[in-house]
């Protein structure tokens, strides 16, 4: 097995005395595409903000291709694409200033960004909007760029939060074309969502966060075939709780 492009190692995090992320520990290896799954609140940003280097941890690390997030943050975050929950770009640049500044960043020589960005601004049918500044795009506009911005520079490991969120069904099909694309490509992606049938479809793996502690880690096959072929939706409210609200709406119903 090669080595993890991702270990998370008994990352921790709180707030005074809230745990938000309490002793997270998990791999992820090259080619899997890995589901990241919490009701709100559990965990899940905190998490990928810790990876990322955009938090620090209370205790515990992540490394990122062997390199420690907090030792070695240039070298770890050098191999990272992140797509936030929220997209927040500089407003007064163009898309494609934007996203030749971001391969600046990551020191992609100009000839490749542009060999790479073309492709994918066609992808998202952003071209003839390219030269247009970023505060006249949509949320929708601006969580492509982002999303293409994450790509640009061929990270190992692209973590997405949320990445289909306000994105109407066909946007949302081609990031679910590109995620595949790129872990065909022996890339890993490590995304959150709340949309359990994207997850089911989609994942090699998912890992399941409430209450800011793992519960689950494992493939989607295997962790259905030990939950008698339950399906993932249904697996997720079980082990988070969620059974709960399906007896309260069936007493509003026997109420009505």
């Amino acid at each position: 097995m090669p080595e993890p492009v991702l270990e998370a190692l008994h990352l921790t995090r709180t707030f005074g005395d809230f745990v938000a992320v309490n002793d997270a520990t998990f791999t992820l290896q090259p080619g899997e595409i890995v589901g990241f799954l919490g009701p709100n609140g559990a965990g899940k940003t905190t998490t990928i903000k810790m990876i990322t280097g955009l938090l620090a941890p209370t205790s515990g690390t992540a490394r990122v291709a062997g390199h420690d997030i907090t030792a070695a943050p240039l070298e770890a975050k050098a191999r990272i694409g992140y797509v936030p929950d929220t997209p927040n770009l500089y407003g007064k640049l163009k898309a494609s200033e934007y996203l030749r500044f971001v391969g600046q960043l990551y020191r992609v020589p100009p000839a490749q960004v542009e060999e790479r960005m073309r492709p994918l601004l066609d992808l998202f049918e952003l071209t003839d909007v390219a030269g247009n500044h970023l505060d006249t795009f949509s949320h929708g506009m601006q969580q492509k760029v982002a999303i293409i911005g994450a790509f640009l520079h061929d990270p190992q490991i692209v973590f997405m939060d949320e990445p289909t969120v306000g994105l109407d069904p066909r946007s949302a099909r081609l990031i679910k074309d590109l995620m595949i694309r790129n872990r065909d490509r022996g890339r890993a992606i490590f995304f959150s969502t709340h949309i359990l049938e994207i997850a089911q479809t989609m994942c090699d793996r998912v890992i399941i966060i409430n209450k800011g502690a793992i519960i689950a880690d494992a493939q989607v096959d295997e962790l259905r075939r030990m939950r008698g072929d339950q399906s993932l939706e249904d697996i997720f409210l079980e082990l988070t709780g969620g059974r709960d609200v399906d007896e309260m709406i069936k007493e509003l119903e026997d109420v009505g």
